[in-house]
């Protein structure tokens, strides 16, 4: 049994990819029940039959390459990754999630609890608090040799009260007050003769730092419920949040979430018009398509927003292929990133593309 390569096909020119293979090397294809040829292309020796080079240059990645910013606000930021592959979007968003770290409570010294919430669960709430502090400011506590001080530890203390007889009392996030001066509560000592000491070993208050003179600390949110105290019921406590990152716990997450979808492209392979095309705009929830006026009385349906696509398939459904395909671009990402407030969104991003660098200087370094 004999076979034909492309080099025998007289229609393939030598070092040219014919359109459906470029095609399936740059788009994923998206049918009404599962996307197909997913698999990225990356084996250099891929196309070398056909006389094509498919390795990566470092000079093609440096054209290629762009980064656009579509969103920011002091929330989130929306920018379009072009020119990476899906594992490099990936990693910025594992490390923005796991990796990148920020302050957050983690030790709560409870003098006083007499609401209805326990004290695990008090604590609990306490650490998923967003406060407004820089991470890049502090040093990690490490268990085994520091001390809490001024370089690793903010102090936080709440002390409310419900008065008898009077109305049920909101403890809210605003009612944290920061403490630059460190722990006021004094641990027990062993024996008698020993000098009191608190909890903290801060050499000067926080707030003659230069960088919290202009800007002290404080959560994030003011209006974030803590607990509801009854008649008589009473908080008494102090909190110290430290420096951590998600992959420890999620409290230290620095973003509320992050993600990315590759571009869609949405092709209308034949014309659609009249009532086909009224019916075909009415399918698509988030408005893809819309409507142009082609001749008198005559109307066609035409792609206005594809970028706007979620890949429901609503338009494909009903034996709708014949006539509309969805697309992915491969090398094309839309990336989101929502921050919980500690650093703005695009600082965050460019915090993980600061540790990717270190990453990869690490495995040079090892390698070399």
């Amino acid at each position: 049994m004999s076979g034909t390569s492309a080099l025998d096909m007289p229609d393939v020119p030598q070092g040219v990819l014919p359109e459906h293979l470029k095609l399936q090397r740059t788009r994923v294809f998206c049918k009404a029940d599962a996307p197909i040829l997913t698999e990225g292309v990356e084996y250099s020796g891929a196309y070398a039959a056909m006389g094509v080079d498919n390795s990566l240059h470092l000079d093609d990645f440096c054209r290629d390459f762009k980064v656009e910013i579509k969103r920011v606000t002091k929330d989130d930021i929306e920018f379009d990754l072009v020119g990476v592959d899906a594992s490099m979007a990936n990693a910025f968003r594992r490390i923005l999630i796991a990796e990148v770290p920020t302050m957050a409570i983690e030790k709560v010294l409870i003098v006083n609890n007499t609401s209805v919430i326990a004290d695990e669960v008090l604590s609990h709430r306490l650490g998923l608090l967003p406060i407004d502090a820089d991470p890049r400011l502090f040093d990690y506590l490490s268990a085994e040799n520091d001390t809490s001080n001024e370089q690793n530890t903010i102090v936080f203390k709440l002390n409310v009260h419900c008065k008898k007889g009077g109305p049920r009392l909101t403890v809210t996030s605003d009612q944290l007050q920061w403490l630059p001066n460190g722990s006021e509560l004094l641990m027990e000592r062993s024996c008698l003769q020993d000098k009191p000491r608190s909890f903290t070993s801060f050499s000067c208050s926080q707030a003659s730092l230069p960088h919290f003179t202009e800007n002290p600390v404080r959560m994030k949110h003011h209006d974030m419920v803590i607990a509801r105290l009854g008649s008589g019921q009473s908080i008494e406590l102090e909190a110290h949040a430290v420096k951590g990152s998600g992959k420890v716990h999620a409290k230290w997450s620095p973003v509320c979430t992050a993600w990315y979808r590759m571009l869609p492209e949405v092709l209308l392979l034949k014309e659609v018009k009249g009532n086909d095309a009224e019916e075909l705009v009415k399918k698509c929830p988030v408005g893809v398509f819309d409507i142009e006026d082609i001749e008198h009385d005559v109307q066609r349906a035409v792609v206005s927003r594809s970028r706007d696509c979620t890949l429901c398939r609503e338009c494909i459904r009903g034996g709708g292929e014949d006539a509309i395909e969805l697309r992915r671009v491969r090398d094309h990402f839309i990336f989101t990133v929502e921050s919980t407030g500690c650093l703005p969104p695009d600082v965050l991003f460019i915090e993980a593309v600061k540790m990717l660098e270190e990453k990869c200087e690490r495995v040079f370094s090892e390698l070399s």
